[in-house]
């Protein structure tokens, strides 16, 4: 399948996600041109707030190819990810991420996300969210477990 073709799926995703009762969001995960897996908008209908279309047709994908990395694919995204999602994409390792709508288009019908590219450009003390740290010498004892293992998948 082209791109084109590729990203008409996940058009036509978004629209019917809509009348099911989800956000206006849908996702394509392909690897040369062969989809993989697809994802919808749900974090209303299942109550979840990471139930994003992207992040939902990662974890479709990974678990069809099993493994948590998902080199030489591509997704096609009815919107430009927001950041949870590209920050997912790039963990994921995908090489190429093409959207649609973008974040603005977005932002006009009420999903607007700058406030958390805003929120990341200030300092911890900053932040709106109340940001800080304890108990950090107990906790870089699994640090130092996960630096000595001998048998650990990096990634």
């Amino acid at each position: 399948m082209t791109d084109q073709e590729l990203m008409q799926i996940a058009i036509r995703l978004s629209e019917e996600n809509v009348r099911n009762g989800g956000g206006p969001f849908g996702a394509v995960i392909a690897k040369e041109g062969e989809v993989i897996a697809t994802g919808v908008n749900r974090v209303t209908a299942n109550n979840d707030p990471t139930a994003h279309a992207e992040v939902s047709a990662i974890r479709a994908a990974c678990q069809k190819v099993q493994n948590f990395k998902l080199d030489g694919c591509t997704v096609y995204s009815s919107c430009e990810p927001c950041p949870m999602c590209l920050s997912a994409l790039y963990w994921a390792g995908v090489d190429r991420i093409i959207y649609a709508n973008t974040k603005d288009d977005a932002k006009t019908i009420g999903f607007d996300d700058s406030f958390i590219y805003d929120e990341l450009k200030l300092t911890r003390e900053e932040r709106h969210v109340s940001y800080s740290q304890m108990l950090r010498d107990e906790a870089l004892e699994a640090f130092r477990l996960w630096e000595n293992k001998e048998d650990k998948t990096e990634y």
